[in-house]
């Protein structure tokens, strides 16, 4: 047996944050001294380098698991289920829910639980939890998913990425302008036809890599110290990237049995566009090839990063039809990989 994504769903907030309304931003160095360059400077360097024009936060009303239960609505509807047949709700974020204007975060009880409340599940069988697995969490949660439906645990699955990061970053911090805000979900089911997941790969590396993102103090020394901010070294996890994800990519597709050619597209988590195109160029190269054309569809350049959404939330435009030049047909070979806190790492292979 094995299992499909049988619906699809993602919230994209409706608050758009151009890159021009960082002009008046205070950036500071790790030091808490001053950049020795203008605001436009860092736009236009960060533009460059991430890929990253406009990214999306939720409305002060809405919390993340708001968006998780929009995004589940939608699964749900195209799935075409009744909600009180899901026997596991996996619900992947890191921060939990965070109110506006606040950064402390709540997560009792679960979001799970809250996404199922949210629902109106009856059904005690319905199982909800959370995983803190960085911003790989979606697809982790989809290998849970797998674990339960091919053991005979579940029959069916809700599996949601959502994320605010926008109400945990540190505004004195220019790789705020990074994160955003979003949520994807999907109804995962057993199959017994060719379609489905083909294999996949999962990895923490835990020792020198623990710690390249953390929670940190503000870089403003007039902040209290206390409040705590995401941080990361953007460097070391490029560098880590580049070195772990094309070779996990490798195995995951080695154990597939598809040859890289019949891949038709890598959907990979929208962290930054130039480490991302040097990740598929790498896994190529360990074929002796270059990657072909289109093979990497992009939300990141109108979306941002948003966490463990990144990769549902591609999957659910792609799907629908709603990225430019790209396209995927029943039978198509899809890859989707992620790398994020921990250090994480996971992908499978996917046949449409």
């Amino acid at each position: 047996m094995k299992i499909q994504i049988t619906g699809i769903g993602s919230y994209i907030p409706t608050l758009k944050i151009h890159n021009t309304d960082f002009d008046k931003h205070v950036f500071l160095n790790e030091d808490g001294s001053a950049f020795a360059y203008p605001n436009d400077v860092v736009i236009d360097k960060f533009k460059g380098i991430t890929g990253i024009e406009k990214r999306r936060y939720a409305e002060d009303h809405l919390n993340s698991s708001d968006l998780a239960y929009f995004a589940a609505q939608k699964a749900i509807e195209d799935a075409k289920i009744d909600p009180e047949t899901i026997d596991y709700i996996i619900y992947a974020h890191n921060f939990g829910d965070v109110n506006h204007g606040t950064i402390q975060a709540d997560t009792l009880p679960s979001l799970a639980t809250r996404v199922k409340n949210k629902l109106q599940i009856k059904n005690p069988k319905c199982v909800a939890y959370d995983i803190l697995f960085g911003c790989p969490g979606w697809i982790e949660g989809v290998l849970q998913a797998n674990a339960f439906i091919t053991s005979g645990m579940a029959k069916r699955c809700l599996v949601i990425g959502a994320e605010t990061l926008s109400r945990v970053v540190d505004a004195h911090d220019r790789d705020s302008m990074i994160y955003a805000d979003g949520a994807g979900a999907a109804i995962i089911e057993g199959s017994d036809s060719e379609t489905g997941m083909l294999s996949y790969e999962s990895g923490t590396f835990a020792i020198d890599e623990a710690n390249y993102l953390f929670f940190g103090k503000s870089y403003n020394q007039d902040l209290n110290p206390n409040t705590r901010y995401i941080k990361m070294y953007g460097r070391k996890i490029y560098e880590f990237a580049l070195s772990k994800v094309p070779a996990a990519m490798k195995s995951c597709l080695d154990k597939s049995g598809i040859e890289i050619n019949q891949v038709k597209k890598i959907l990979i988590h929208q962290a930054n566009e130039k480490m991302d195109e040097a990740i598929i160029h790498r896994f190529y190269k360990l074929y002796g090839q270059t990657p072909p054309k289109d093979i990497m569809p992009m939300s990141i350049n109108e979306l941002g990063n948003s966490s463990v959404a990144t990769v549902p939330t591609l999957y659910d435009l792609l799907t629908k039809g709603q990225i430019e030049n790209h396209e995927i047909h029943k039978g198509d070979v899809i890859m989707f990989a992620s790398v994020g806190a921990g250090m994480n790492v996971n992908a499978f292979v996917y046949r449409y």
